[in-house]
Parts: structure tokens; sequence; C-alpha cells
């Protein structure tokens, strides 16, 4: 793989273009085409959106996961005769990951389907930029294992595991002897101050309304329940080696510093910056190197204070259930962590169709990590029929807990 600083353009993948990620992404390439051309990208169903990509960034190819989404795609870009090959289904996902003409690879689609491309990219020794949680949360053994196989370069995307990364020791082999702990921040979502008993009534529109970020509502209802934080310290534990009992989290309402590391001799060092994720983008397709991002600067003088609150306050552990779920996984067998995670998806999705209240997203979690028995995980199939009986089980709790 070539290096940013040799002159010849790095090609890119972008899974899951259309979202907020994939767009952001685009926003940065956009502002450096003499360092990165798109070699493809994919989505799900938003074919004008996909349309309008190909139309400004002219991929060689484009992957949308439905067959319909593809011909209508297709039909689309066809009166425009740019020559996009239009492909559709899981396997040209992973395909276009793994094409020997790609460099990098931003993997950010949401949910368990990203797993298979993810591993596909790494197998093929690329430059991963990983945005997708499930790949450390749900296959971290056999994601992990995939990354040391390939010779992969895997760079965390997320802001907080981007602020860790960039405030570490650049040799990994020396962060268990230098680092005392990893502290994530975290905003505390639209319900910090919250009533709990009133938790009940929310509707996914006010969970969906985050005061820091622009996100997808799956990922915004996930940082009201603050289990987009269990996953992120599950994700933390992966990347960084260290044991659970040294990852902690802090509530930061300002979203300034995005996350900590503390060495052994108490020193803290902290990344801060404006809460735009064009700037982790940016970092990983630069790395080691530093290129403008189109981020505002963070102004220090209009900077308001910047406050902490503990989660060990009563109210926040009740409010905030479901974190301490991601300390219990990770003391759980290997692939408890899936469990939670496909049991998590399938609560927030009840939720947002008004199935079940904000308050039971928890409880359908909590009964199936007490429920569903987890043997070690050896193959993506393993963990793909794990993952698929998960939400057979989340259902029916949903079921159990519909609103009537």
């Amino acid at each position: 793989m070539s290096e940013l600083g040799n002159p010849r353009i790095q090609y890119v993948t972008i899974l899951g273009s259309t979202g907020s990620i994939g767009v952001n992404t685009l926003d940065v390439i956009a502002r450096h085409p003499d360092r990165f051309k798109v070699f493809a990208l994919t989505g799900a169903s938003q074919v004008d959106v996909m349309l309008q990509q190909c139309l400004q960034f002219q991929p060689s190819i484009v992957v949308m996961a439905h067959p319909q989404s593809a011909l209508q795609l297709k039909e689309k870009l066809d009166a425009h005769h740019l020559g996009i090959r239009v492909l559709s289904g899981p396997k040209a996902i992973e395909e276009v990951a793994s094409d020997p003409q790609v460099d990098c690879v931003m993997a950010a689609i949401v949910g368990a389907a990203g797993l298979p491309a993810c591993i596909a990219a790494a197998l093929s020794g690329k430059r991963l930029l990983l945005a997708n949680k499930e790949a450390l949360v749900v296959g971290a053994d056999i994601f992990l294992k995939a990354v040391q196989q390939g010779g992969a370069t895997l760079i965390p995307i997320d802001s907080e595991h981007s602020a860790i990364f960039q405030s570490l020791p650049q040799d990994p082999s020396t962060w268990q002897a230098r680092v005392e702990k990893i502290i994530l921040t975290a905003s505390g979502g639209p319900f910090r101050r919250r009533d709990v008993a009133s938790l009940k009534t929310v509707t996914p529109q006010e969970a969906c309304a985050h005061p820091n970020w622009v996100m997808g509502r799956k990922i915004s209802v996930d940082s009201a329940t603050m289990m987009n934080k269990a996953l992120e310290v599950i994700e933390a534990r992966y990347l960084f080696g260290l044991p659970p009992e040294r990852l902690e989290v802090v509530i930061h309402p300002q979203s300034v510093i995005h996350s900590m590391v503390q060495y052994r001799d108490t020193s803290v060092v902290a990344q801060l910056g404006t809460p735009d994720m064009r700037v982790p983008i940016a970092y990983g397709l630069s790395w080691p190197e530093r290129m403008v991002s189109g981020a505002q600067a963070l102004d220090f003088h209009a900077l308001a204070d910047m406050t902490f609150e503990s989660l060990d306050d009563h109210h926040h552990r009740e409010r905030f259930a479901g974190l301490q779920l991601a300390w219990e996984a990770l003391r759980a067998p290997l692939g408890t962590t899936a469990v939670l995670n496909a049991a998590n998806e399938v609560a927030v999705e009840a939720f947002l169709a008004e199935r079940i209240r904000f308050d039971h997203i928890y409880h359908v979690i909590q009964e199936c990590l007490n429920t569903q028995l987890v043997s070690a995980m050896s193959s993506i199939e393993e963990l793909l029929d794990l993952d698929r009986k998960t939400r057979t089980l989340a259902l029916s709790s949903v079921n159990k807990w519909a609103i009537s």
C-alpha cells in the first residue's frame, strides 16, 4: 500500500457512503482531489443521494445493498453515460472492499451487516478506517486476527477512539506499561437532566434531538440511552488492549474534549476539537500526516466552561443503566458482546417504530443477555448465526414489552 507522501493518488472505497460518516468522508475527499480518488461507493436504498454522489465523484463501481435500488440507480446513471458499474448484494460489497486497486476503505455501514466487508478489507491489507462499531463489538477476535493476517492498518474513526489513538504513544507495544487508564467522554445526550421517571414517555423525535452532534436516528437513540458509550467501551477494550477495569467514562456535556489517556505518572493527554466528524476522518485518511478537514477551528475565547459529571451519580446510573452492560459483557464469555449489540439494534428499531417505550430498550437487552447462551465463536458464519438467533430472541422480548 502506498503512503500519502507518495505522489500516486490514493484510491478509496466508502462502505455506507449515503450515511452521515460517508457524506462527511466525501466532503473531506473533495477538498483534496490531488490526493484521493473514489474507487467505489456502497449504499442501502437512498438512490437519489447515491446518484448525486456518483455524478460528483464518478466512482468506477457503485454497490447498492438491495437489487431493486441497484436497478433504479442504473437506469438513472445510464442517462448520464458515465460508465459506472452498478452492482448489488453483500458479496459485491465485499469485493469493492478488497479490490486490489483500493488503498483505503472507510467502513461506515451501520450494524452487523458491515462485518463481512470489514473482514474482507482487513484480509486484503487495506488502510481500514473503522467507523463500524460492530466489527469489534460483534467480531473482535475474528476481525483482529484478519487485520493481523492481512497486515492491514487499522485506524479508528469514532471521535472518541480517534481522540484516544491521537493521545497514545505511537508504539502500541508501550501502551500497557505507560498507560494507567483510558477515559472516554460522553455528552450525556438529550436526557442528561431529564427526570428518570419521565423517560417512559420519551418520543423517538425527542430521542433523536442530540444537543451537539448531527447523526442518524439509530445512533442518536444509542446516545440518548448511552448504549453508544457501552459499545465504545467494548471497542476501546479491543482496539487498545487495556483490560475493562482500566476503561472509564465521564460525562462532558460540551463535547470539546473527545477522550483522554491518563498515564502512570498521572499526566492526562486529551484531544480537543469542535464536534465535527470531518476531523477524525481527515486524520484517518492522512495518518500519520495531518491535512485540512474543513472543520471550524476551536475558538478558546468563545469557549464556554468545560464541565464534567461522574456516572457514579445515582440518577445517572438509573438514567443510563445500559452503560454498565459493557463491563458485564466483557467479563462474560467471548461472543456476549455480539448478543448485546444485536439485542440493542432490535430494541432501538422497535422503539423508533413506536412498538416499545424508550425505557423498554434496556429490558429487551438485559433479557437477551440473561437468556442467550454463548459458546466459543471460530468463524464469521457462527458469529452471524449468533446474531440471527439473538435478533429472534429480542423480537420475542419486544413482543412481550410491546405497547398495546
